[in-house]
């Protein structure tokens, strides 16, 4: 099949409803979606703290919280998979190679991106807002949440970058998903398995569908920096 059927078969695939072809996307943004969720509160929550609190050790837990946002995401998936193995500490729990396992892997991957863009938020915050919320008699988490609603615009842009990093990696995924067909497959598992097998059509689909969320994730970041710029 020549390149031109291939995309020709692609775009057939995506507007013809193909089940297997959108059970995969399905799939894939179910589990990116529940594994952003899972990290929301716990990233904004650390990445307030650390801008917030000064204590012994903070320079270094921030620089970590930084580093972890290069973090080769075939690494994660590879400490996971050996913490959830048989032979691992939490092998009973029969997490491996299940949508749970690959939740929890992107929780862990969104996680430094959540909790980087709200500290670098909050610290570039004006500090008056948090000030006069606690003068006013606001308690620590009135003031904690008056202070996020006036970084809301930067927190958002976080959550949507956690969203692109979850929806394109492919390392975690593969490593503790497995990519079995029906379960664990996500577009880019399915773009990998496709494209070394030479059946290009599939994978074009589920290229197009990612450049796409690529593209809308981009579009969404603007419009909020544009945003919170005008305020």
């Amino acid at each position: 099949m020549s390149l031109l059927d291939a995309t020709r078969e692609a775009f057939r695939l995506l507007f013809a409803g193909d089940p297997e072809l959108w059970g995969i996307i399905f799939l894939s943004l179910r589990v990116s979606v529940f594994g952003l969720l899972l990290a929301l509160l716990p990233g904004v929550v650390a990445g307030y703290l650390l801008a917030m609190w000064r204590f012994p050790g903070r320079r270094a837990l921030v620089v970590t919280v930084q580093s972890l946002l290069a973090f080769p995401t075939v690494v994660v998936g590879l400490v996971l998979y050996m913490l959830l193995s048989r032979q691992g500490p939490f092998g009973f729990l029969g997490l491996l190679f299940t949508q749970q396992a690959m939740i929890l892997g992107q929780a862990i991957l969104t996680f430094p991106i959540l909790a980087a863009y709200t500290l670098a938020a909050v610290q570039g915050a004006d500090a008056r807002a948090h000030e006069t919320a606690v003068s006013l008699g606001a308690g620590p988490l009135r003031a904690a949440l008056t202070t996020l609603n006036e970084t809301r615009f930067a927190v958002l842009a976080g959550v949507i970058n956690g969203f692109g990093r979850a929806i394109s990696e492919v390392g975690c995924a593969l490593m503790i998903g497995g990519n079995i067909a029906g379960f664990t497959r996500n577009i880019t598992t399915a773009i990998a398995l496709e494209t070394s097998k030479g059946e290009f059509a599939q994978g074009i689909a589920l290229g197009v569908v990612l450049v796409v969320l690529a593209l809308g994730v981009n579009v969404a970041m603007a419009i909020l920096q544009g945003e919170g710029g005008m305020k």
